[in-house]
């Protein structure tokens, strides 16, 4: 029968207690949120909505094709502007996610014969990136720069090195100007997706890459997403003119997809502008994670102390984590659920969102739930 190992599939999933559903969700929900990524409420500003329906009102409700062909707007390039701008590079290309942005870096950054170093703990988009590369890749462990190090040393010509900036799992920071020194060494690129540290990290936001004195060096490239900190949705690559101009010519998921909807362009656009005028949200974003890591480990539970606005509490087991979460739904909180394979050390945990917009009320409030619902 055609299709029918999907069966077989889905009937080791749900052994293994493995199985995802999706949950449509109301516009306006009586839970708390600590489960979505908007790390600094944007997504529901009144002034990011606001320019989001005025941008598709007059710029229509899509690109309407490639940006190559007639996706490309006066908003588009916009963005890209205050993007580079904001967070100190030379240029700016915008996708329409960042899933698209990191297969577009570091596929059109890995040509045959090179070697792509990635860290072990890199998101999904990253992985896929380096599979669909033309390079040869070569996965070293989480957070150690001098097994990055030993495998360029493996390599003589071209080679870059991949890693998030803030790994989404545990919310941990990678040691990015070690990453970076190890690079310089054997003339390597270095490619970060900083999707968990723009608009929490740096200078009011501007990012892990700029916290960490990389911004706008030559040999850096980062890819971000809109989606998170900005409130909106979509992806961009940051860098050097010259590589932005390569991806342009040779990214397969920007010439060959249609261009970001006008209205996430205008939200994105409203949001960099709010958090240029109030860069206190960042700081208070990291606030909020290190009180929730404190209340938590107060409480007698095990969770890893953040370095930006994630904040994850280990679980005993899949299943065990599955009904946790269930547990705080059913008692007003939505928490993140994460289990293998979505976690690359097979240990399951909550995860958490620490908002910039949570008051002390709702922080006391989320970990009184979470322990009384504990396994």
């Amino acid at each position: 029968m055609a299709f029918g190992w999907i069966d077989e599939q889905a009937e080791l999933r749900r052994r293994a207690g493995l199985v995802r559903t999706l949950r449509p969700r109301p516009a306006h929900s009586p839970l708390l949120d600590l489960a979505s990524n908007d790390y600094l409420g944007l997504a529901r500003d009144p002034e990011v909505v606001e320019r989001a329906a005025r941008s598709a009102t007059l710029w229509g409700g899509g690109a309407t094709g490639s940006r190559l062909v007639t996706g490309t707007t006066e908003l588009h390039t916009a963005l890209e502007r205050e993007l580079a701008d904001f967070c100190g590079f030379e240029a700016a290309l915008v996708l329409s996610s960042g899933y698209a942005a990191n297969l577009a870096a570091v596929t059109a950054l890995a040509p045959h014969g090179s070697l792509i170093v990635s860290d072990a703990g890199n998101h999904a988009s990253l992985i896929d990136g380096c599979r669909l590369a033309r390079g040869t890749t070569q996965v070293v462990p989480h957070s150690d720069p001098e097994a990055v190090r030993k495998a360029l040393h493996t390599h003589a010509g071209t080679a870059v090195v991949v890693s998030d900036t803030v790994f989404s799992v545990d919310g941990d920071a990678a040691p990015l100007a070690e990453y970076a020194e190890a690079c310089r060494e054997r003339g390597a690129g270095l490619l970060v997706d900083d999707a968990h540290g723009l608009g929490v990290l740096g200078d009011g936001g501007r990012g892990a890459p700029h916290a960490a004195g990389l911004a706008g060096a030559d040999d850096v490239v980062v890819t971000v997403t809109l989606s998170k900190s900005l409130g909106s949705q979509g992806g961009a690559v940051l860098g050097p003119a010259r590589v932005i101009e390569h991806l342009v010519n040779t990214a397969r998921t920007f010439i060959f997809d249609t261009g970001l909807a006008p209205a996430s362009v205008g939200a994105a656009l409203a949001a960099l502008g709010l958090l240029r005028r109030e860069p206190e949200r960042a700081e208070r974003a990291r606030a909020v994670a290190h009180e929730l890591h404190a209340r938590l480990t107060a409480a007698g539970l095990e969770a890893v102390r953040p370095d930006a606005a994630v904040v994850s509490v280990r679980a005993p087991s899949p299943e065990q984590a599955v009904r946790w979460a269930a547990d705080c739904r059913a008692a007003g909180l939505a928490v993140g659920c994460f289990r293998p394979p979505s976690v690359p050390d097979g240990v399951s945990r909550l995860r958490l969102t620490a908002r910039a917009d949570l008051s002390g009320a709702e922080i006391e409030r989320a970990v009184r739930v979470i322990g009384e619902t504990r396994p």
